[in-house]
């Protein structure tokens, strides 16, 4: 078949509908297909995008929840990719088709499918006959049987389950994500028997519910047993000849193995594909309103992508030298013949949102209306929009009709009603659908919760949008999220070849987990390698004494252990450290004498403010609203800091202080490190507060010098209210008339001048600083009570996620990912990791793309020229930049949501979140390709990374990822340019750790509340055995994540939680796992009665205090007198104790009561 599905096509119209429903807004749709599948018994609604499915997805929750809704997703990659549909993606199709499959479920369903999904082949319905396995309590299943079943139908045997598809079986537990499940599920096996089955959450693997029964699907759309892999192979060949060399594809299907992307060849698995059609062969089809075109661009797109393979194939391309044979689009592909044949004897319905009769087509006008817009009312007066929704109701209100608000959350909900009520609207929120409102009289507005944009009229419902009230909103729907901090844990756990710092011994590599048989007793320890070949075994109940070095390990020497050198480098550290937390309490203490003006919002101006926010608040952002509101009101000056990713909504927050200031008469000062910064700041300030008699000005270089004159003239003169600038503000000549709040924008990016001159401008005003860089939590709680914090880790909902991709390094890929970008009138992010490399990516884009307009940025450039070729870059003068990773942090560039980072491997996990975080911070999809050189080997460490950052696409996890994991320059610029050189001595974490050390020394605050921060660990062996067995625990990353998460632990409410995990995921806890965390318990004891070492066996056992000291040496010596037959004090200051301890349980109960009775001594000197 020609490659060309659309060359015979000229302006035939496909579709040719048998009757065209006019009258039938977006929205209104819900309704009509209601009545359709009522009638019909079912129907396929073929939708433009993946975006209407969701909204109508909604819609038919709100008006007809009896209705069986089944979506039928596209693939979310391009056509003859490289990249692999995601597995929730796999596992929504095959669960749609295998209840297509089924005649019962068929009744009262509305089938929902894009355009892409729509001409794309599916398997066969045979394919999918009895290849379902229920699972149910109380049933006896073997256990061979089942892991037969997965294996068979695709499951992934995994250490930990995250995604649809994976399996793990631990003992009797067996943890699965069924193909189609919202959640993973745990049996619960006593024998053969189901014991029980609970549904758990990925995030934290903690049980949720218990179920009856389990349904489990095949998890991929075609098999990869011997007959298909038969099938496969000999196709492959009838169609592409003998396989080269270099056709991974081929070589890993032949061995049983599966390959990235080789659902593109899904043809090939199967005997014959079939279409949706053939799964519902008497539904009527609807299609939505200028379909028509949307099947045009989609088979010109399938057409465009197989030729550029056919292409690349005849020319020897230097990006890639992997082979790629395209099959013809007909195997994969529905063409225009075939689907106009297909749908030719069915019933089709197109809708149209206009009422029209100049129709030549037998249509049904179905009586809808697009709805009003009340936004344009708001240019006149804020306070006459919600009149005129009031007015238009009350025009409306007939005995029949209702109007109805459609909100985008609860919260929405909530705050439009206040604004009704305020305007003496009677309104009322309900938590219902459609019919629970028609039951409701004497209520003029009905508000509820509905993500629809835009409303509509019809005989029995005027509905209207929070949209059309308040303006255009950027909306995707609230989704679920899954990763967490838990997730995070487990996904940066340490792993071989990582460089850690041990508290005393310094710098050294991670090598393996082993196991040490000690006088018959087994111990896991840790290897460690340092300088000059010294090697170290740790045993894991001391890991909390290491820690990771960070991202940027390229910087570090080994150090040697029984050297001098760490113990000096760390004393020097320790002293500068102490001088930085010295300055930061006595910074802290200074202005808490200082008076500071009060102000407080006025409560309706404000409310009506912070409904103009084109988004959904998230519980941080409203939390840090909460705070810097009481920080304001207090009478002392704020000095709070806020730190969230970009477009998580810090501007927000400084919006409103800046309103509260300003409505109070006096000025607010924002200052940003460049003049992009400053034209986006100005642009939304300026936006925000037209409606209110606020004068908003800009000042920086790009600011014309007669205009700069005259805007500092206003400051001075108190007539301009909220100036924006860059360091321009900073300069003698400024002066303000009644300055009460500055807001700092990145202020660790300012030069040492500039930080001297803001100094000076905070002097007795409110300070609000803004940081798009992540701050660790262990730096949190150092700064806890020095420094006002809020930390925005949530994403704003309206934000979609960005679409992540990994693959080999691929032409055909990177191009039609640039052009798919350009031809939605956006731009690209290209990221490599060195500026050698940029030469070769520019010639190599030129080649592909000759007509793309290319800019280049990185870090041998000034900062002068970086900003003005980020200026043009903001400006659509570029089409592509090409940049190392100093892509611009700060920056909110909502035209770039493509990204392609070149050799991702050689990023850290944080930075990867971090470039990812770039783009797609808009409505607009984004994309981000992470790709491999062909003919790299990736490490364990580096593979490991990029399939977390594949898994993290959920927004939030990734900010507590990069929290987390954060890199050397980061946190340097956290604290000051001069920090960073101290980070690189010790590492990240152990930094950290010495700061709050000395934050809390500065503080006074005494030695119960510095537990979490005990730089030494007590070593106590008490003569049995102390690990995590790996019969019960087999991954050796879960189990080094586990030691690392016991290491931490602090509590005993900590302790017993843990152990409530431990059992839910791996059932019943062993002795030597219960030893471990005894052992947690005594350490603590012993930290704070400052024991250092316990050495017990049967006969007895030794105490040792740290540096041979006590807190309470007299209590201590009473309380040996008073045990005087089983206790004495050596002369070389050790207790020992005789006792006969005939076993383990014995031995450790007693030495755990004699810690606890020594710690009661110790406490009672620090209260006395």
């Amino acid at each position: 078949m020609d490659s060309d599905l659309t060359r015979d096509l000229g302006n035939t119209n496909i579709i040719l509908p048998t009757i065209i429903y006019s009258g039938v807004p977006a929205g209104y749709d819900c309704v009509v297909l209601s009545d359709l599948v009522r009638s019909s018994g079912s129907a396929i609604f073929v939708l433009k995008d993946d975006k209407r499915i969701a909204t109508t997805i909604a819609g038919m929750e709100f008006f007809s929840p009896d209705i069986n809704v089944i979506e039928f997703p596209a693939w979310d990659c391009l056509p003859f990719d490289r990249s692999s549909p995601k597995n929730d993606i796999i596992s929504k199709r095959v669960a749609a088709l295998m209840e297509l499959s089924k005649p019962e479920q068929k009744s009262k369903s509305l089938i929902l499918i894009s355009i892409s999904a729509f001409l794309q082949r599916v398997p066969s319905v045979k394919y999918y006959a009895n290849r379902e396995l229920l699972l149910t309590k109380g049933e006896h299943v073997s256990r061979d049987k089942l892991e037969r079943y997965l294996g068979h139908n695709g499951y992934r045997r995994v250490a930990t389950v995250f995604e649809p598809g994976d399996f793990c079986i631990r003992g009797n537990i067996v943890d699965i994500f069924p193909s189609g499940s919202e959640l993973p599920a745990r049996a619960d096996f006593f024998g053969d028997e189901i014991e029980n089955i609970r549904q758990f959450s990925p995030s934290n693997q903690r049980s949720l519910e218990f179920v009856e029964s389990l349904v489990l699907y095949p998890t991929r759309e075609f098999n990869l047993d011997e007959e298909s892999i038969s099938k496969f192979r000999s196709k492959y060949r009838e169609l592409f000849g003998a396989p080269k060399e270099k056709d991974l594809l081929y070589s890993s299907i032949s061995n049983g193995q599966t390959h990235i992307g080789m659902e593109h060849w899904m043809p090939l698995f199967h005997q014959q594909l079939a279409t949706i059609f053939d799964y519902l062969k008497d539904s009527p089809i609807v299609f939505d309103y200028e379909i028509e075109a949307n099947l045009k661009d989609r088979w010109d797109l399938i057409t465009d992508c197989y030729d550029a393979r056919l292409e690349s194939l005849k020319t020897k391309n230097s990006l890639v030298d992997a082979v790629y044979n395209p099959l013809p689009p007909n195997h994969l592909y529905i063409n225009p013949t075939e689907l106009k044949e297909w749908i030719d004897g069915r019933e089709k319905i197109q809708l149209m949102p206009f009422s029209t009769s100049n129709l030549n087509t037998k249509h049904l006008d179905k009586g809808g209306r697009p709805g009003r817009v009340f936004s344009q009312n708001r240019l006149s007066s804020s306070d006459k929009v919600f009149k005129s929704v009031g007015d238009y109701a009350l025009d409306e209100n007939l005995p029949a009709k209702k109007t109805v608000i459609a909100c985008h959350s609860s919260t929405s909900c909530d705050r439009l009603l206040k604004m009704f009520n305020d305007s003496s609207l009677p309104a009322k929120k309900i938590q219902g659908d459609w019919a629970k409102i028609k039951e409701h009289k004497e209520v003029l507005l009905f508000l509820v919760k509905l993500p629809l944009e835009n409303g509509f009229s019809s005989d029995e419902l005027n509905l209207i949008t929070e949209q059309d009230i308040l303006g255009d909103r950027l909306y995707s729907g609230v989704r679920k999220k899954r990763r967490a901090k838990d997730f995070i844990k487990e996904a940066s756990t340490l792993t071989p070849g990582d460089l850690i710092v041990h508290s005393e011994h310094g710098i050294g590599r991670f090598e393996e987990l082993r196991t040490i048989n000690v006088a018959g007793i087994k111990h896991d320890c840790l290897s460690l390698a340092y300088g000059g070949g010294d090697r170290l075994f740790l045993p894991v109940v001391n890991i909390e004494v290491l820690s990771k070095y960070g991202d940027d390990g390229n910087l570090a020497r080994l150090d040697r252990l029984g050297s001098a050198s760490w113990q000096d480098k760390k004393a020097k550290l320790k002293k500068r450290i102490r001088e930085i937390a010295d300055q930061l309490i006595s910074v802290a203490a200074a202005r808490e004498l200082e008076p500071g003006q009060k102000f407080y919002p006025q409560k309706e101006i404000y409310e009506n403010f912070c409904a103009r926010f084109p988004y959904e608040e998230t519980k941080d952002q409203s939390f840090a609203v909460d705070d810097v509101i009481s920080d304001l009101s207090i009478g002392k000056p704020m000095d709070r800091l806020i730190c969230g990713d970009v477009g998580f909504g810090k501007t927000e927050i400084a919006l409103r202080a800046a309103f509260i200031v300003a409505m109070e008469g006096r000025q607010v000062a924002i200052v940003v490190p460049t003049t992009l910064l400053a034209r986006q700041h100005f642009n939304l300030f300026d936006k925000r507060f037209s409606e209110f008699p606020i004068v908003v000005r800009e000042l920086s270089r790009m600011i014309p010098h007669r205009v700069a004159q005259n805007t500092k003239e206003e400051m001075r003169d108190g007539s301009a209210d909220i100036i924006v600038g860059t360091h321009a503000l900073l300069s003698k000549d400024i002066s303000f008339h009644r300055l009460g709040l500055l807001i700092i924008d990145e202020e660790q990016r300012f030069g040492v001048s500039n930080k001297e001159r803001l100094k000076g401008l905070k002097n007795n005003v409110h300070v609000l600083t803004l940081t798009a860089t992540p701050i660790p939590r262990t730096l949190q709680l150092a700064l806890a009570g020095v420094r006002d914090l809020s930390i925005i880790s949530t994403p704003p909902v309206d934000r979609l996620s960005v679409r992540t991709f990994i693959s080999p390094k691929d032409p055909v890929v990177i191009r039609e990912a640039i052009r798919r970008e350009l031809n939605r009138g956006g731009q690209t992010f290209y990221v490599c990791p060195r500026i050698k490399d940029i030469k070769r990516l520019v010639n190599e884009l030129t080649s592909l793309i000759p007509e793309i307009k290319i800019g280049v940025a990185h870090g041998a450039i000034s900062p002068e020229s970086l900003e003005e070729v980020m200026t043009k870059f903001s400006n659509g003068l570029f089409d592509i930049l090409v940049a190392t990773n100093i892509v611009e942090s700060g920056l909110d560039l909502p035209n770039v949501n493509t990204l392609i980072v070149d050799q991702a491997n050689r990023f850290g996990l944080a930075q990867l979140y971090q470039l990812r975080g770039r783009v797609g911070r808009s409505k607009i999809r984004g994309y981000a390709y992470f790709t491999l050189s062909s003919n790299n080997n990736l490490t364990k460490s580096a593979q490991r990374r990029l399939e977390v950052m594949q898994s993290l696409e959920g927004l939030g996890a990734g900010f507590s990822l990069a929290s987390h994991d954060l890199d050397i320059r980061g946190a340097g610029n956290l604290l000051g340019d001069e920090q960073s050189g101290h980070i690189k001595e010790v590492g990240v974490e152990l930094y950290q750790q010495m700061l709050e050390e000395a934050v809390l020394d500065a503080k006074n605050v005494d030695g119960s509340e510095r537990l979490k921060t005990a730089s030494w660990s007590p070593q106590i062996d008490l003569g049995i055995p102390v690990l995590i067995p790996s019969d019960y625990v087999t991954d050796l990353v879960v189990r080094l994540a586990l030691y690392r998460r016991i290491g931490a632990l602090s509590s005993q409410l900590e302790i017993d939680e843990f152990s409530e995990e431990m059992i839910d995921r791996f059932g019943e806890i062993p002795q030597e796992v219960l030893n471990l965390l005894d052992m947690v318990d005594m350490k603590q004891g012993c930290i704070v009665s400052g024991i250092d070492r316990i050495e017990a066996g049967k006969k007895g056992a030794t105490i040792s205090f740290r540096n041979n000291s006590f807190s309470n040496p007299t209590e201590l010596i009473r309380y040996i007198a008073s045990n005087k037959d089983t206790m004495k004090l050596r002369p070389d200051h050790k207790i020992v104790i005789k006792a006969e301890w005939q076993c383990d349980k014995d031995r450790r109960d007693q030495i755990k009561e004699l810690i606890n009775e020594i710690k009661q001594i110790s406490i009672i000197s620090d209260f006395s």
